[in-house]
């Protein structure tokens, strides 16, 4: 079906992007879901018969079929959606009534408190008007008060602030990136009568502390929570997470000495989680030490298989995926489609795409079935390469077995063709979208507002972004830098200061790459005074100062912090000198 797009009449090229996308109603097509094909009974696929290359003699023996298996049926619904093509996570917090507002991550990943890629929760969302209300006036408040340097924990007394339980989740979600003001509020609301933090709190805060490297203060948090008895398996999870992703591996581990303290049981499941975040911190070889150690005290299982499967893939050490691949299938466990989708974006990755594709036609001549997930590694590899006939050839060919492709496949496709300024082709697929029901969600808007930007053609950017904004579809803080970027690149000062306005209007706290951004554009406009007045607002609320030394081409940087210097004021001279040296 897809080839009847390549014998289209090509659309006008003033015909706006925003024309195909989808209006307001609808479902919003989910990643890695959609029509699954049919499932048949599944045979474990040895590597030797896909990886030519390999000599190891372990791999060369017969091997019989056997029954497509679901030893793993409490994680196998979370795994269905792991893996995500680009890295987003939406987090929900949810007021209607029967659901505990919690953090809500759309993509699962192998382990259950370890986010599937490290991209950042952006979207906030809740749905009681009042406590809405509330959020936005406390959230003001300490803006206004922390960027005045007033004492912010005595106006926050003054104003009457009904705390709940919710109302500290918003806070600290919209102060996710500003990390002093967030821990200054969380410390203030701990100390009001009547209040007291429960574990979804505490774990937010954790998680905050945790990705700004604050290491010390989230272990002190966590000791708190112990004293309490507030102590839950996701606390020590965000602690082996945040303590993997900066490559701190021994205090990974320590995380288990932790556990034994306050009586917690070290399951198979956390372990699972340990090993998830070593591979995606690139520490697959650590990963498995740890495996081969400890697993004498569980019984692996497929999802730890599969963890450590993926923690060779993302180091490209497919000799070592292989060796997992065959000791997965010599302890009884057949892999299921999760483990073929690892192992052919692995191959992938590993630029063995001829075996990629052998392991893609067993798999669907043996099962189990390739699902959406499955055809979209692959797109997006050929998409990656420039490789357009051959993608649209695995969406026919996505068609034809009955798999619906979702909209994580439109937007591999739409910008793969977005690269090559094949324009026309995006029209024609934000069509054939529209025309399945299959709604962009907000990386297909952050793809094409992209495509916009890299054009230099801001204006458009715009009109894609409010089509969004019309759709219900929150726009995340990647969203706002490109755009702010687009207008400050093309010397539309005054848009680009308006796009951080509507920003801050629209509750998203700005990241580091935010005042970057902002900052760069208020120094080539020569606003000093204002630029230094930001510059110190990211510093003051716990993020790194900006690093110019390569975006100051103009050297207008450098030849202010030389005028400072000469007029006797060293102090504002030091911090933009320090933005020059890093």
């Amino acid at each position: 079906m897809a080839s009847h797009l390549r014998k289209s009449p090509l659309f006008s090229k003033f015909t706006p992007l925003s024309n195909f996308i989808a209006p307001n109603g609808g479902q919003i097509a989910s990643r890695g879901r959609g029509i699954q094909g049919k499932q048949v009974n599944g045979s474990s696929v040895p590597v030797y018969f896909l990886l030519n290359s390999f000599s190891y003699s372990s791999f060369h023996r017969t091997h019989c079929q056997i029954p497509f298996i679901l030893p793993h049926a409490s994680s196998l619904p979370s795994l269905q959606k792991s893996l995500p093509l680009v890295s987003l996570h939406n987090s929900v917090v949810s007021t209607k009534p029967g659901v505990s507002l919690c953090y809500l991550n759309k993509f699962r990943s192998f382990c259950k408190y370890v986010d599937s890629s490290d991209g950042e929760k952006e979207a906030f969302v809740v749905d009681n008007a009042e406590l809405e209300a509330e959020l936005e006036r406390v959230c003001k408040l300490i803006d206004e008060t922390f960027a005045l340097d007033r004492n912010m924990e005595a106006v926050l007394d003054e104003c009457g602030i009904n705390l709940n339980h919710e109302l500290v989740l918003g806070v600290l979600c919209r102060f996710k990136h500003a990390r002093k003001p967030a821990f200054r509020f969380f410390n203030w609301a701990s100390e009001i009568p009547g209040f007291a933090h429960d574990s979804r709190t505490y774990n937010a805060m954790m998680d905050i502390l945790g990705k700004n490297r604050q290491f010390e203060t989230m272990v002190s948090v966590l000791e708190e929570m112990g004293e309490k008895g507030l102590l839950s398996l996701e606390t020590f999870c965000i602690c082996i997470k945040m303590f993997a992703a900066a490559k701190e591996r021994r205090k990974a581990v320590g995380v288990f000495d932790l556990m034994k303290k306050y009586k917690f049981k070290i399951s198979a499941e956390t372990m699972s989680c340990l090993l998830d975040a070593l591979g995606r911190a690139k520490l697959g070889k650590e990963a498995r030490a740890l495996f081969e150690r400890f697993k004498h005290k569980f019984t692996p299982d497929i999802t730890m298989y599969t963890v450590l499967l993926n923690g060779c893939c993302e180091v490209r050490d497919l000799l070592e995926a292989g060796r997992v691949w065959n000791e997965m299938i010599d302890n009884g466990f057949t892999p299921d489609i999760i483990a073929h989708n690892v192992m052919l974006k692995g191959l992938l990755r590993g630029g063995k795409r001829n075996d990629a594709i052998k392991l893609f036609e067993v798999v669907k001549s043996r099962g189990p079935f390739p699902n959406v997930r499955s055809y979209t590694i692959l797109i997006n590899h050929l998409c990656k390469q420039g490789n357009m006939e051959d993608a649209m050839n695995y969406l026919d060919d996505m068609l034809d077995s009955g798999v619906e492709p979702d909209a994580a496949v439109y937007t591999c496709l739409m910008i793969g063709f977005g690269n090559q300024r094949k324009m026309h082709m995006v029209h024609l697929l934000l069509k054939q979208m529209k025309e399945k029901g299959c709604n962009p969600d907000g990386l297909t808007y952050n793809a094409l507002i992209k495509m916009m930007v890299n054009q230099k053609m801001p204006d458009d950017a715009v009109k894609v972004y409010k089509r969004m904004i019309q759709n219900k579809i929150e726009p995340s803080i990647h969203t706002y830098n490109m755009i702010m970027k687009a207008f400050f690149v093309a010397r539309n000062y005054e848009m680009g200061c308006a796009v951080w306005e509507e920003m801050k209007r629209k509750g998203c706290c700005p990241d580091e790459n935010s005042y970057f951004v902002f900052i760069g554009g208020l120094v080539r406009q020569r606003k000093m005074n204002e630029a230094l007045k930001y510059l110190k607002e990211m510093i003051d609320k716990g993020m790194k100062a900006p690093d110019f030394s390569k975006a100051d081409r103009s050297n207008t940087l450098e030849n202010f912090t030389q005028e400072m210097k000469f007029s006797g004021n060293f102090e504002v001279a030091n911090l933009f000198a320090g933005c020059l040296r890093r």
